[in-house]
């Protein structure tokens, strides 16, 4: 044991005596690992905080919550030619819905609308994340509210001209006022101010709910009818606990089929989406994104891995006759292998150490500078960077080390001469 540590030493020593005697050449030949290393992790680092981000913001909705719609959130061996003639989901499926699934917890309607301008006095907030929904949305998808409360069912079915702002609105609108019962003016009417949802950070798809307003569904219906074709309806379903989201998801097919008078050759004309099936199609995106930086990186690697070698050969060159010497005095061929494959890993580590360091500065800078988002060097990263850089070490040092151990110790002392 001690004379691997011994080993262990000594290779540091000859490797930190070649990064200092040579420093142009060390330079650029641990440039290659340095990047490759910094690659790796770099994209693995930004892939894993989107993938944080993106299940912080899903983990608000049950994973089995569907959304109906006459569109597809994903890919659909339905045409786009056949799809786009699919009537809108409309208000009394809605309610149809509602009334016919037992299983169903809640059920909520949502139109998807252009943003709007909303203003209070002389102050003016522009292009508004504009959210309308019935008042079973807050059941569906929790909101935490800093002030006020959301609309309750006689608000939301009689279209009451209420609106919840988010924290940004409210901040921008009211500065330090108190926003609850303030009169605002949006479609050319004035809106009572009835919460101010909690500040939260980024949206998921940069919508946060932070910039958003919520106002009754209805109010939209009643006041542009429903075949407004600048609206997308939507009805969410939240299935209840335990329940067979299939046989959920059956029912709801059999109801608007019915509803909607369809054959039973002809095919469905709606989709129903379920967040599990985004989340999966999410988890692909990622594994794609994580493959891609694998394969750019590899090729800083395998760059990475011929200077390393490089290195090594040049090394053992410049030290046969000391190879001879060890030889002569009783070093077996396994000690000189092992000398020289330890060196060649701690050049690599300390490449690759340089490179964690440049990621672990971009992620400070990048949280400085990018808010509502935060980018992790996850200690899973870490060691995969310090073990990715010692592969590289060991594979790029063996063919050295192997031809360093087997030289002849007379060859190599009259060699070095």
């Amino acid at each position: 044991m001690l004379l691997y540590v011994r080993l262990l030493k000594e290779s540091f020593t000859f490797a930190f005596n070649a990064l200092r005697n040579n420093k142009l050449r060390t330079f650029l030949s641990l440039l290659g690992v340095t990047i490759g290393i910094f690659s790796i992790i770099a994209v693995l680092a930004a892939v894993d905080s989107l993938d944080k981000q993106i299940k912080s913001q899903l983990s608000s909705l049950d994973s089995n919550t569907m959304y109906v719609a006459n569109i597809s959130f994903g890919p659909t061996e339905v045409p786009r030619w056949t799809y786009e003639t699919f009537d809108e989901i409309s208000y009394n499926e809605y309610k149809f819905l509602k009334s016919g699934l037992k299983d169903a917890e809640h059920v909520a309607f949502q139109l998807f609308v252009r943003r709007e301008n909303i203003r209070y006095e002389s102050e003016l907030v522009s292009s508004v994340n504009t959210v309308v929904v019935s008042n079973e949305f807050t059941d569906i998808q929790y909101l935490e509210f800093d002030k006020g409360r959301f609309y309750n069912e006689s608000e939301s079915n009689a279209g009451k001209a209420v609106v919840v702002i988010g924290s940004e609105i409210a901040k921008s609108l009211f500065g330090n006022l108190e926003p609850i019962g303030k009169k605002v003016r949006l479609y050319g009417q004035k809106f009572t101010v009835i919460g101010v949802v909690k500040k939260e950070g980024s949206g998921l798809f940069g919508d946060s709910n932070d910039i958003s307003i919520f106002l009754p569904a209805n109010y939209v219906r009643n006041r542009f009818g429903d075949n407004n074709r600048n609206f997308k309806n939507i009805v969410i379903i939240k299935p209840k606990k335990g329940v067979d989201i299939a046989g959920l998801k059956a029912d709801v097919t059999q109801i608007l089929r019915n509803r909607r008078g369809l054959k039973p050759e002809e095919i469905d004309s709606f989709f129903i989406n379920i967040i599990s099936g985004l989340q999966d199609a999410i988890d692909n995106i990622i594994g794609t994104m994580n493959v891609i930086g694998w394969v750019i990186s590899g090729f800083s690697l395998l760059v990475g891995g011929f200077g390393i070698a490089n290195i090594m050969f040049v090394s053992v060159k410049e030290r046969t006759n000391l190879i001879g010497i060890q030889k002569s005095l009783g070093a077996k061929n396994r000690f000189i292998l092992f000398q020289f494959l330890f060196e060649a890993v701690i050049l690599a580590l300390i490449g690759g150490l340089i490179g964690l360091v440049m990621v672990w500065c971009g992620t400070l800078i990048a949280n400085n500078l990018i808010e509502d988002f935060e980018f992790v060097l996850s200690p899973k990263n870490m060691l995969l960077g310090f073990s990715i850089s010692s592969f590289i070490g060991l594979i790029s040092g063996m063919i050295p080390a192997i031809s360093a151990s087997r030289l002849d110790p007379v060859e190599a002392i009259r060699t070095g001469m």
